[in-house]
């Protein structure tokens, strides 16, 4: 996929890549500068690398050129091409505060905790949830080589990339390591924040804090809530400039979210979080993605007293208050 300006900013070309899930494409953005600067590195893989390729050629750039490399948060469809792009160039690296540890995570300790919590959750394949965990962490080490990482940013701090300006706003929630990067009136916001839909609150997935994801979802919320800035430039959907509708339709979806995993509790009587998604998800193929959403709106509910839970041979059973 070629590049395009994204959204009439003349500085900025954005670089699409297709990614096997919906919503099917996900978007690096190259900033013009005297030292350019790539946000986000697309998708894995040789059809990734060329969609780069050819996206920087439409820009005017070859992979040699680009001097800074900002990475929002360690999923795959994000740092897909920084090993490779490491390989062809040496650009300066920078990451979220916490993804050299996660990414350096010893894979025993990972399955170890990745098991407790799938049962705890009613995982009926614990096993199951442990590979994908645990591939998973590979596949995003072999991307983003945690060895490799220059600059480590976190919530709050300023840099200067390029001669541009950036300010890091830890937005947690859809993975627990991501930040967005403010450069004055642009936005890049990784996958905290898109239109015209919620990103998934996938956080930490199995691994330790899985059932504080919606909680740390709404905390992101609240540090984009009056960000005055001209343009967003997401991870996935198009370029948009309300910041504010955006955080308010976000949050309302999570309201949302919480709201039917109490209908849904309450209709139900008592239920472990899987069994709770099996009932609210419709389509089998989210199931074990949905899972965690359900996880963070039953503690969520917990913690304000509007449900209780037990444990019942290791796994958590929750019924209404």
């Amino acid at each position: 996929m070629c590049s395009a300006v994204a959204d009439d900013d003349p500085e900025v070309h954005r670089i699409e890549f297709e990614v096997p899930w919906p919503p099917w494409t996900a978007y690096a953005y190259l900033v013009a500068s005297d030292e350019p600067i790539l946000v986000d590195a697309g998708a894995p893989g040789e059809d990734g690398w060329e969609a780069l390729l050819d996206g920087l050629e439409s820009a005017g750039y070859a992979p040699e050129d680009v001097e800074h490399l900002l990475v929002t948060h360690p999923h795959t469809d994000h740092d897909g091409q920084v090993a490779t792009l490491l390989e062809a160039a040496d650009p300066t690296l920078y990451v979220p505060e916490g993804v050299p540890e996660r990414l350096s995570r010893d894979p025993a300790d990972l399955a170890a905790v990745v098991r407790a919590n799938a049962v705890e959750a009613g995982h009926p394949n614990p096993d199951a949830a442990v590979e994908r965990s645990v591939d998973s962490l590979r596949r995003n080490a072999d991307c983003l080589p945690p060895e490799a990482v220059d600059v480590v940013v976190a919530d709050g701090d300023s840099f200067e990339a390029g001669g541009v300006t950036f300010e890091a706003v830890h937005v947690p929630g859809h993975q627990v390591n991501q930040v967005a990067f403010r450069a004055g009136e642009r936005l890049f916001a990784g996958d905290a924040l898109i239109e015209p839909f919620r990103p998934a609150a996938l956080h930490v997935g199995y691994d330790r804090g899985c059932f504080d994801c919606v909680d740390a979802f709404y905390d992101g919320l609240v540090r984009l809530d009056g960000l005055e800035v001209a343009r967003v430039f997401p991870g996935h959907g198009p370029v948009f400039s309300d910041v504010a509708g955006a955080v308010e339709r976000t949050r309302r979806d999570l309201d949302a979210l919480v709201d039917d995993c109490h209908l849904t509790l309450e209709r139900l009587g008592e239920s472990s979080p899987y069994a709770l998604t099996e009932t609210r998800v419709e389509d089998p193929r989210r199931i074990d993605f949905s899972v965690f959403e359900s996880m963070g709106a039953l503690a969520r509910l917990e913690r304000h007293g509007l449900v209780t839970s037990a444990r019942q041979d290791g796994v958590r059973v929750y019924r209404t208050a």
